[in-house]
């Protein structure tokens, strides 16, 4: 429980810096505004573009497995049939 008040403790702090930082800055409100919403923007942006990395990478990778998981699969009814095979002949010779 102690971990947790301090956790909220400097989530606090930061956001009371946040905010005295925006009161007092030397720009006016419009201007501070959109300087924030810009960088929110970018922040979007870059988590977007991120993101989609992340989604195309696990979509590869799942391909991948797939493409060898057929190939394993194909592979082993191929061994399963010579093995049917081989104990067919063998039972009538």
């Amino acid at each position: 429980m102690k971990s947790g008040k301090v956790v909220l403790g400097v989530l606090a702090g930061i956001a009371i810096g946040a905010i005295t930082g925006i009161l007092l800055a030397p720009e006016k409100g419009s201007k501070t505004r959109k300087n924030i919403a810009d960088k929110r923007d970018a922040y979007v942006d870059k988590l977007g573009s991120q993101f989609k990395g992340f989604v195309e990478s696990v979509n590869e990778k799942f391909e991948a497995l797939t493409h060898d998981a057929n190939v394993m699969a194909e592979n082993g009814a191929a061994k399963m049939s010579r093995s049917v095979d081989h104990l067919t002949d063998h039972k009538k010779g």
